[in-house]
């Protein structure tokens, strides 16, 4: 297996990079879907520093199946729980009873949930040694 972690961590503290400035572009919809990217991407990073492929985009469930010795706190679990929701209707006006997703979200959501996924990455970067990051 080829050591992806470094690739998937920069990646995600590039979408959350990318989710502070739609939270100030007043794109807040964006910025939801990028907090889900950036915590989906920093877990999937953690994986790949155990050597484990993971599949899916459930960042709770990804953190739930981790070894015991990786688990996160509750609070980084609800955090993870309140991202997986901005996965499909961020993004896909269906999911609405009408109107698109920018009608439905709010600065202050967008801000919970870059502050959420901050949270998340900032676990993960915790857990994945130095020299895999470099």
């Amino acid at each position: 297996m080829v050591m992806r972690a470094r690739d998937w961590f920069r990646q995600a503290a590039k979408d959350l990079e990318h989710a502070r400035r739609s939270v100030e572009a007043g794109d807040y919809e964006w910025a939801c879907f990028a907090s889900q990217q950036a915590a989906e991407k920093a877990v999937k990073a953690l994986y790949q520093s155990i050597h484990i492929d993971v599949v899916g985009h459930s960042v709770s469930r990804m953190l739930r199946d981790l070894p015991e010795n990786l688990k996160p706190s509750q609070d980084i679990m609800q955090k993870a729980k309140e991202l997986d929701k901005h996965y499909i209707p961020t993004r896909y006006p269906n999911f609405h009873p009408e109107g698109a997703p920018l009608d439905y979200y709010t600065y202050d959501e967008a801000q919970k949930a870059v502050e959420g996924a901050r949270r998340i990455v900032e676990y993960c970067r915790g857990k994945i040694p130095e020299d895999q990051l470099q």
